[in-house]
């Protein structure tokens, strides 16, 4: 499809338009977020099932954050190079599969083949991530940041929808119908992928400034102290997010909460995420990134000690779901907005995509962890609190970042 050079808008006339681009990665992005993130309504009766301990499902889950994080630059650098239809359409069938094939796990080697890593790179190449890569390529930069929020928010309202949906398709059909129905929904994101497709990069049609290879980008991005101290803090989000996801179903139901109400604590998350990630979309126009990430991070580890330090009731539970929610993927706008910023468009989908492993290395532990500590002290109360540290520490490490782009030599003539 045509481009204009420099301007990755599509021209006038086609059918891609600004407001059909979003609209189709805001559907992407629902559909990819949503299944993952009801993952952790099937601990339980998988469990009861196939008599597995929270470890078993924590490993698997764990796993698929682990190759979530690392296929995410690969999918991301083709993305980069070849466009990014084939990459999604790829994702979309993994991920298809791995749902499928998790209804007929019955041992933990086949749980961590499909939950874990088919899963796992199905995500790499089908999430919000790569959504968010198309907007900040396809659409004009006054647009990119209510369109980063915009994606953010609908990977969120997927949570929930799926979150209730989820719950009620396990309660009344079964766990393995449940994973069917999500497997057939991931393949209607093929079809939406085709408004995002992105061109294959060209270098007679790359800006001047642009024309830099792979191993060039890579070495300016991990030489850069603002870019690394931004991967360093977004692994915090990608523990704390992944723990709670998995294991606050079951932390809740060891309270006695019903699963129900946890599947609407979760579903709060998800709608609360939207106003979230929506306002700080917005916010980042106005304010420094940084500060926007510190507030963040700390926000979360001041909701995480109020809530673990009094009795839990559905009531708390809910309202520790609300509060999470605003704070929950809105890191992710200013996050991919200074990659960007610092770095161009160029090679986005791959530095945000390092950036994301960086998350997932945070996910696979605060999943892992939390799955091995439970059943070796029967409590996740050390897990919640290594939580709040790591969020203060990302408070402190977002400030010092520099939000400008990053100097580069030019060109001298011969």
């Amino acid at each position: 499809m045509a481009v204009s050079t420099g301007d990755l808008r599509p021209t006038s006339g086609t059918w891609r338009t600004p407001l059909v681009i979003i609209v189709c990665g805001c559907a992407i992005a629902l559909l990819s977020f949503g299944p993952r993130s009801s993952l952790g309504f099937f601990v339980q009766p998988m469990g009861r099932e196939f008599a597995w301990g929270r470890d078993v499902f924590g490993l698997a889950i764990a796993l698929q954050n682990l190759l979530w994080g690392l296929g995410q630059p690969i999918a991301g650098a083709i993305a980069d190079r070849f466009g990014l239809l084939r990459v999604m359409v790829v994702g979309a069938l993994l991920y298809a599969a791995g749902l499928l094939l998790m209804r007929y796990s019955t041992t933990s080697l086949s749980l961590d083949i499909s939950a874990g890593v088919l899963i796992g790179f199905g995500l790499s190449g089908s999430s919000f991530n790569l959504v968010l890569a198309a907007f900040s390529k396809l659409l004009p930069p006054e647009k990119r940041g209510i369109a980063l929020g915009a994606g953010t928010a609908a990977g969120s309202f997927g949570q929930f929808l799926f979150a209730p949906f989820g719950v009620a398709m396990i309660d009344n059909l079964g766990w393995q119908t449940a994973l069917v129905v999500f497997s057939a929904l991931m393949l209607l994101i093929v079809p939406l992928s085709l408004a995002l497709v992105t061109p294959p990069a060209k270098t007679g049609e790359v800006p001047a400034a642009d024309q830099q290879s792979f191993k060039t980008a890579l070495a300016e991005a991990f030489g850069h102290r603002s870019y690394v101290l931004l991967v360093l803090g977004f692994f915090t989000c990608g523990f704390q997010l992944a723990f709670i996801t998995i294991h606050l179903p079951a932390y809740l139901a060891d309270r006695g909460i019903p699963a129900t109400t946890g599947g609407w604590v979760v579903a709060a998350i998800g709608l609360f995420n939207i106003v979230g990630s929506l306002s700080v979309g917005w916010l980042q126009n106005f304010f420094p990134k940084r500060y926007l990430l510190s507030v963040i991070y700390f926000s979360r580890a001041l909701a995480t000690v109020a809530f673990i330090s009094f009795p839990v009731t559905p009531f708390s539970a809910i309202a520790f779901g609300a509060v999470s929610g605003l704070l929950w993927l809105s890191s992710v706008p200013p996050t991919s907005a200074l990659v960007a910023l610092m770095f161009g468009t160029r090679w986005f989908s791959t530095l945000y995509g390092f950036a994301f492993v960086s998350h997932q290395v945070g996910g696979f532990l605060g999943v892992w962890l939390g799955g091995v500590v439970f059943e070796q002290y029967g409590s996740y109360t050390p897990i919640w609190w290594l939580s709040v540290l790591f969020g203060v520490l990302s408070a402190l490490i977002n400030l010092p970042i520099v939000e400008k782009p990053v100097a580069r030599p030019v060109a001298q003539p011969a």
